[in-house]
């Protein structure tokens, strides 16, 4: 299964930005709407890279792809990205199911609202929370904003239980983004990676009251909680010796 992650850093600009990576001791098979990595497959790490707010890049993949081989990791995996100091992140666990959330609440949105829909820069940009550029509708510039949930479940879930896995993690984060207070289902920019064994058996649920949805949606609504709790400054604005 994974191991817990190792926080790291690569250099980039003169400046040491970390890093998280979790490695598997197997392949196992995942889901995820990451920009590398994202869909259905078997994968053998996860990394979860801080930028700058600055960040401009526009091939975020290639980005991550990049990093993966700078730390020697082998096969495919999962690379994600944040403005938050991934050092920061929070873990909970429930009933054998492990979670790991970086949160920036910086951005929130509301998933339907109509004006963010007519935003094409916001809609399509994979980065945006990282480098939020000119305020736009009233969402202020520069202010991190990007929720990242890496879940991994001990026992296997069929293609259609880890789907809906996802749709679970996201509703236990909209519930924790509810009760810290703020009208919003989340951030432009979220992510969510949900791992679990390739063989065995495969559940077919992955709903909030499945064997495996429930501790699930408990343990992110936990993390997420916890991690929206206090003021995120993005990792870019701190001061530095």
């Amino acid at each position: 299964m994974l191991a817990e992650p190792t926080l790291t850093s690569r250099r980039e600009d003169g400046r040491d930005v970390p890093l998280l990576v979790w490695r598997a001791d197997r392949p196992l098979l995942t889901v995820s709407s990451a920009p590398l990595g994202g869909g259905i497959g078997v994968r053998h790490w996860v990394v979860n890279a801080t930028v700058p707010m600055s960040y401009h890049r526009d091939d975020p993949a290639d980005h991550l792809a990049e990093l993966a081989d700078q730390l020697g990791l082998d096969g495919p995996g999962v690379g994600l990205l944040t403005g938050v100091d991934v050092a920061e992140v929070v873990a909970r666990v429930d009933s054998g199911v492990r979670v790991w959330a970086t949160v920036g609440l910086g951005t929130p949105v509301q998933a339907a609202a109509p004006d963010l829909a007519a935003d094409p820069v916001q809609a399509a940009d994979p980065v945006q929370a990282a480098d939020p550029g000119p305020a736009r509708r009233g969402v202020p510039a520069h202010r991190v904003g990007t929720v990242n949930i890496v879940v991994e479940v001990p026992a296997r879930l069929g293609d259609a239980a880890l789907v809906n896995a996802v749709a679970t993690a996201t509703e236990a984060k909209a519930q924790a983004i509810r009760e810290l207070g703020l009208a919003a289902t989340g951030t432009p920019t979220d992510a969510v990676t949900v791992l679990c064994p390739a063989g065995g058996e495969p559940s077919a649920y992955g709903g909030p009251r499945s064997a495996w949805g429930a501790p699930l949606a408990r343990a992110v609504h936990a993390a997420v909680l916890a991690g929206g709790a206090g003021t995120v400054v993005p990792w870019s604005e701190r001061r530095t010796a």
